[in-house]
This record gives C-alpha cells, sequence and structure tokens, in this order.
C-alpha cells in the first residue's frame, strides 16, 4: 500500500471483469478485448493482416484523409461507451482516451457537436470529453467552438443504415464568423462510435467545403460488418 501512495496510483475496480488493478479497465481485459488487428486506415473496418485500404475504399475512397478507431463497438465496449455517453461515467473517459491515443490526432482536434437541446439533456458532450482530453494528452488543441450542430436529427441508432446519410444533410456548419480559419487548415474529428459513418462524414464535408486542406477521423469504437461480428 505505500507503494502505491507514493506514486498517487490507487487501486481500481475493472469495468469489464470487476477485479482489483491500477486503471479502469485491467491490463488482461485489455488484452482479451482490444487486441491490435489491422484496420483499413480510411474507414478503420478490420482488413486481413498487411492490407492498409480495404477494397470498398480504393473503389470509393471516403471523404476523410484517415480514420481510426481503438477497438469494435462489441461487448464489453458497447456496454461502456454507453455508460460514459448516457450515464456519466466520465471516470471511463482517462482510458478511453489512452486507447485513442495509438493514432494520434493530426491537426486541430475537433468533436462532433450535440445539438442544443441534446446537449441541455445530457448536461455533456461526450465527443468534447473525449476530445479535450486527447489534445491534452497528445500536445494539440482542441476546439469545441468552430463547428456546430445546427439540426436536431433523430438519433441515428434508430434508422436504417441506408437513411443515416439522409438524416445528417445540413446538420452542422462552421462558425461564421470563424470560416478564415478553416482554410488550409487540418482536422481531426473524435467521437465515440463509427457505424455507417454518415455523421462523421457529413461534418468533414462542412469543413472540406469550408476550405479545410484534410480531415481524419478518431473514434472509440467501429460497427463491424456483419460477417466480422
Amino acid at each position: 500500500m505505500p507503494a502505491l501512495a507514493s506514486t498517487g496510483v490507487w487501486p481500481s475496480l475493472c469495468a469489464v471483469c470487476r477485479g482489483w488493478g491500477r486503471q479502469r479497465v485491467c491490463a488482461d481485459c485489455v488484452a482479451r478485448f482490444a487486441p491490435l488487428v489491422a484496420r483499413c486506415q480510411r474507414c478503420a473496418l478490420r482488413t486481413p493482416g498487411g492490407i492498409e485500404v480495404c477494397g470498398a475504399c480504393i473503389l470509393a475512397p471516403p471523404v476523410q484523409a484517415s480514420a481510426a478507431a481503438a477497438f469494435d463497438y462489441a461487448a464489453p465496449w458497447d456496454r461502456l461507451i454507453a455508460a460514459f455517453k448516457f450515464h456519466g461515467a466520465l471516470e471511463l473517459a482517462p482510458f478511453f482516451v489512452s486507447r485513442l491515443c495509438g493514432t494520434p490526432p493530426i491537426g486541430r482536434v475537433l468533436p462532433i457537436p450535440l445539438s442544443t437541446q441534446r446537449l441541455r439533456e445530457r448536461g455533456y458532450n461526450q465527443a468534447w470529453e473525449l476530445a479535450r482530453r486527447l489534445a491534452a494528452a497528445t500536445g494539440t488543441t482542441a476546439d469545441a467552438a468552430l463547428l456546430l450542430r445546427v439540426r436536431d436529427t433523430p438519433h441515428q441508432v434508430d434508422l436504417p443504415l441506408g437513411e443515416r446519410e439522409k438524416n445528417m444533410r445540413n446538420a452542422f456548419a462552421i462558425e461564421p464568423r470563424r470560416r478564415a480559419e478553416v482554410r488550409g487548415a487540418v482536422f481531426t474529428l473524435v467521437d465515440d462510435v463509427m457505424t455507417s459513418g454518415a455523421t462523421l462524414a457529413a461534418a468533414a464535408h462542412v469543413l472540406l467545403e469550408a476550405g479545410a486542406a484534410e480531415v481524419h477521423l478518431r473514434v472509440l469504437a467501429r460497427t463491424p460488418r456483419p460477417e466480422d461480428a
């Protein structure tokens, strides 16, 4: 116990296995549930080893210059992300950010913004909780006011995949007085989960249309293809 006290590190119950350790998620659970896997550098879906860009992204390159995910959106991470996103489990943020640091952000870090109504209901934006910590950990700059959510939309999870892109049209805008900051700049968009990619793509389009040089994506979890689940 003195060793723990002298380093400022205190025992913690692992959020996955409920065993004691020094992190919110223990090393054994990370090794078991978050192994390093090959992912497409453009869309973050799993790929066979050695394949840097998947066939779908070669045939139809996505708007983002790169994408990276810490793990698949599957047990146990789906439960922990839901707790972090909807139930105030912000104590998970440092662990989540430690996983995001494996592929550092490029340029200025922006969270996917919430609508005013949803932010009021939830009390915080989980993407901003990730973005600001990720920027601090990697020596970059986070900005919660440049990209705006100007239209409240139905939850993406409630919509068929084919409807999600339509749902996000005209949902985002650049803060009008700051458009000059976007021209020629590089940004990394941060969010918790990427499923169809429609939300992140819509935000990236707005930045690119305003003159951004590149947009990169960093997410906690990527929903796998059905055949990979």
